[in-house]
């Protein structure tokens, strides 16, 4: 039934690339299938002036699309006068996910900035950069333990994310953009490796659909997530 020949609860072919960037304290290139994504994280010494003096520290999440990610050229945001709603939502979305997965106080009064830049866009730009966006994340962390800046990872977990949808009344796990484009339902989940819910976005693109169908598409999530987190475990070298 699917276009690509997987089956209604296979992802695509997930890659992850730690180190890929050599000059960010935490960076890789994570690939969904045809949907590429380098993720950066950046360590700052200091903190928005807002949480001075309160003893924990910040991650924040910033998000782009190269104009040749797609299939005709985009003009770049900054070309245009500034970030489209859209890219403020996720880029938000990004910071939050990861924000809910770290203990900020054990952080100190050190903020973290995650970059993600699509580099080429194949439905599913979100949920790869916040899987990509976490390994980045871990792997900052790791070079503050080795400066001594702190003595511990200060994570609380280990999380992903994946989109779902109803494609063909169907309900699909990781949907690429010739499904995303004219499913049913569309939805970003976004797990802890125990399956609990850090945030879910869901829609229905064409009518209502049943609490049956709801079920079953984070039941796909998760199983998803579970795959996820296991690849995010080996590019980082941890169990």
């Amino acid at each position: 039934m699917r276009p690509s020949g997987r089956k209604y609860n296979q992802l695509r072919n997930v890659i992850i690339e730690p180190n890929f960037n050599k000059y960010a304290e935490g960076s890789c290139l994570v690939k969904f299938g045809d949907t590429h994504v380098i993720c950066t994280a950046t360590v700052e010494e200091r903190i928005p002036p807002w949480l001075r003096d309160k003893g924990q520290g910040w991650i924040t999440a910033e998000y782009g699309m190269l104009p040749r990610s797609t299939g005709s050229r985009t003009n770049r945001e900054a070309a245009r006068g500034g970030q489209g709603g859209r890219t403020h939502e996720i880029q938000r979305l990004i910071g939050r996910s990861l924000r809910a997965i770290t203990d900020l106080k054990a952080l100190g009064e050190i903020q973290i900035r995650v970059d993600c830049d699509v580099i080429q866009a194949d439905g599913g730009t979100r949920t790869a950069s916040i899987t990509g966006g976490f390994v980045a994340l871990h792997l900052a962390c790791q070079n503050l333990i080795k400066k001594d800046l702190i003595t511990e990872i200060p994570l609380v977990g280990t999380m992903a994310a994946v989109s779902c949808g109803i494609y063909k009344d169907t309900s699909i796990l990781d949907l690429d953009y010739s499904e995303d484009s004219v499913a049913l339902a569309d939805s970003n989940f976004v797990l802890s490796e125990k399956g609990e819910i850090i945030e879910i976005q869901v829609t229905a693109e064409d009518r209502a659909f049943s609490e049956t169908r709801f079920f079953e598409m984070i039941q796909l999530a998760k199983k998803g997530v579970s795959e996820l987190v296991a690849l995010q475990k080996s590019a980082l070298g941890i169990e």
